[in-house]
């Protein structure tokens, strides 16, 4: 009698645990992984795209000048942010030292 409960309550974990188990163990694929270099020219495009979003919309008629000015600014200066961060990894990334085989 307890060795039919114990057959019965074991094949319920498997027929409940089994199905889980293959679900999450399935192993998830994982996207390119990014260097700071490719985020930042990402990030680049989207500021330049935001740029012109805000071009179009204040062209429009949706924001006053003021709120124009002011997001533009903002987002002229993080586009020079990451422009000079750019360059900075460019450049650092092209320096071989004085001896060093390329």
């Amino acid at each position: 009698m307890i060795t039919e409960y114990i057959f019965f309550a074991l094949t319920a974990v498997l027929a409940i645990g089994a199905p889980i188990y293959m679900f999450y163990s399935t192993p998830v694929e994982h996207g390119e992984v990014k260097t700071r270099l490719m985020y930042l020219r990402e990030r680049k495009d989207v500021i330049y795209e935001n740029l012109r979003d805000l071009n179009f919309e204040y062209r429009a008629g949706k924001l006053s000048e003021a709120d124009y000015e002011s997001l533009k600014s903002n987002m002229e200066e993080e586009a020079a942010s990451v422009l000079a961060e750019i360059a900075a990894l460019e450049n650092a990334s092209s320096y071989s030292p004085k001896g060093a085989r390329v």
